[in-house]
């Protein structure tokens, strides 16, 4: 399984419409075939660290992965959701023993911003550190 965790918080002036928008954006992206498990919600840590809600995905294996980086649902989302994120930081964890899956998704993650430079402006344009490979990609 690999797990991938956004946690996030929106521009200020995002409108609650605009909020519940992105969130049922996400709800419908975490819901998309390749999607094991997945939920969205309210962040519950320390709110000093700026972060309001969590994105939360997890996939069987680095093909379903491949599958859910590519889903129409869910880049269609992105174009709404990434204008309304203020701050967003990843992580990824799995239970894959292989040595090399780090690398693997880092390689699929390139070939998406490739595939869809605008798209990796986008992330590039909210500010801040995105995550250990501050590569940013939802």
């Amino acid at each position: 399984m690999i797990v991938n965790t956004l946690r996030f918080s929106f521009r200020d002036g995002t409108s609650e419409a605009d909020k519940e928008a992105v969130l049922a954006a996400m709800r419908r992206t975490a819901s998309t075939e390749p999607v094991a498990f997945g939920t969205v919600g309210r962040y519950l840590g320390d709110p000093a660290e700026g972060f309001t809600h969590v994105y939360c995905a997890g996939v069987p294996d680095l093909a379903a992965l491949e599958r859910y980086l590519h889903e129409p649902v869910h880049i269609d989302g992105d174009w709404l959701i990434i204008p309304h994120l203020q701050q967003l930081t990843a992580f990824r964890f799995s239970d894959d023993p292989d040595p090399d899956l780090d690398a693997r998704i880092l390689a699929l993650h390139a070939r998406k911003v490739e595939m869809y430079p605008e798209w990796g402006r986008l992330l590039d344009a909210i500010p801040g550190p995105k995550g250990p490979f501050d590569d940013g990609t939802a």
